[in-house]
């Protein structure tokens, strides 16, 4: 066949003697065939899959200016949920709090059992930190030494941490195979499909399954898979990031883990604000819902404002502020008052923020936002409910623009293989036309 696209006639020589006729029209069916639309890394996107959605642990990215409180909030996460990490599921599942259990049921047979505290995992992309206050089940500074990395590429801190994220990204796709094990156990993240080429065993099972099964287990294996892919063993995978917030929110390397998070897990962005230096100046809360405005619009994911420290000023004021225009307006009025020598509070800075706050108001009503205190754990249930509810605009919004852009990537694949044909079979009339003048 190539020897007859090349030469342009519709005879290909095999060997002396012995040759085969091939029509123009059995070519083109015979290239279209070959030219098939290929499996491309969308097409097997797990957040995608039937049923993974709603099965899916929610995956908190935590990002906020540095001193806004981030580790300290993930502290105190991490004390309202249960252990997720390997040891811990391994110790449950062998009964170690068994006797406990019996103990206390013993004590008071008529006591109402507990509900279980939801189920967490954490992992800390922080390369700088010296200590965190929790226990991180998957540590970037285990993989990456930040002053290693400053000694040898005499970088500053600020480009040792981004250095030290892009050289965490290269190795992801583990972290993600982790996060995938202990979220659904030993269950494949897709699900299993036939496909009837020559190499169909690796093509219709995951490698590591294809490796330890025979392929007469196909049905045994197909039926295992869905009922191990029914467990759920995460509610809530939490994620800390650096202090400088621009070297995660606008590098490759935060781009990378925010897109490979919410292509396998139902994903949000919780932003973590000062409520003290808000309540200071409403230039400062405008700056921050400012970023926010940003990063979603960057990431496409939605977002929970986290108004944190409520415990030093409540958080009630910045809402209200987010809901009221008016209520807004009439405060930075009376800032402006108070500090009328301030250049910085009057003239363009003034007018700019009243710009700005008439043109967040719409902003403002797709954004979810709650208070907390770190350092107490007040509005921690309330930050749950808040982060469960961004999850279902996750599906709404950032799913369904997914689909979108791979009905459209596809679309123009097609379309791109469909304008080859024609273009082969102009070349292949042309061709024709000459050799038989």
């Amino acid at each position: 066949v190539a020897s007859a696209l090349r030469s342009g006639s519709g005879t290909t020589q095999s060997a002396p003697g012995c040759s085969f006729q091939f029509s123009t029209h059995s070519i083109l069916l015979i290239v279209s065939s070959t030219m098939a639309e290929p499996e491309h890394p969308e097409d097997k996107i797990p957040i995608l899959q039937p049923d993974r959605l709603h099965k899916s642990p929610t995956c908190v990215i935590v990002v906020g200016m540095a001193g806004s409180g981030k580790t300290t909030l993930m502290a105190q996460l991490q004390r309202s949920l249960a252990d997720g990490s390997e040891d811990a599921l391994s110790s449950e599942g062998a009964g170690g709090d068994g006797g406990e259990s019996e103990a206390a049921a013993g004590d008071d047979t008529n006591a109402t059992p507990r509900s279980k505290p939801p189920t967490g995992y954490l992992l800390n992309l922080d390369p700088a930190t010296k200590v965190i206050p929790y226990g991180a089940s998957i540590d970037i500074r285990d993989t990456v030494d930040y002053h290693q990395v400053m000694a040898q590429h005499k970088l500053g801190p600020n480009g040792a941490i981004l250095t030290c994220l892009n050289l965490f990204a290269t190795k992801f796709d583990q972290v993600m195979s982790i996060l995938e094990r202990r979220s659904f156990g030993d269950a494949p993240t897709a699900p299993t499909t036939t496909s009837s080429s020559d190499d169909g065993e690796e093509d219709s099972k995951p490698a590591a399954e294809a490796a330890s099964s025979p392929p007469t287990a196909d049905v045994e294996n197909d039926k295992e898979a869905k009922t191990a892919e029914m467990k759920k063993l995460l509610d809530y995978i939490l994620v800390d990031t650096p202090g400088q917030i621009e070297s995660f929110s606008w590098s490759a390397s935060g781009q990378i883990f925010a897109e490979s998070l919410a292509s396998a897990f139902p994903t949000i962005l919780a932003y973590v604000v000062d409520t003290p230096r808000c309540a200071s100046s409403p230039n400062t809360f405008m700056s921050n819902m400012l970023y926010a405005c940003s990063m979603m619009y960057r990431t496409r994911l939605p977002l929970v404002v986290v108004f944190n420290k409520t415990d030093v000023v409540g958080s009630e004021f910045a809402e209200e502020w987010m809901t009221d225009y008016e209520a807004f307006q009439t405060a930075l009025d009376d800032f402006t008052t108070e500090n009328s020598g301030d250049a910085a509070t009057s003239g363009y800075y003034a007018s700019l923020t009243r710009s700005l706050s008439l043109v967040l108001d719409e902003f403002y009503s797709v954004l979810h936002h709650c208070g907390v205190s770190a350092a107490t754990g007040d509005g921690v249930p309330g930050f749950w409910d808040t982060v469960d509810r961004a999850a279902q605009d996750f599906e709404a919004d950032y799913v369904a623009d997914l689909r979108d852009r791979v009905e459209e990537r596809k679309a123009r694949r097609r379309a791109k293989t469909r304008h080859d044909m024609k273009r082969l079979e102009r070349d292949m009339k042309a061709a024709s036309v000459k050799d038989e003048e």
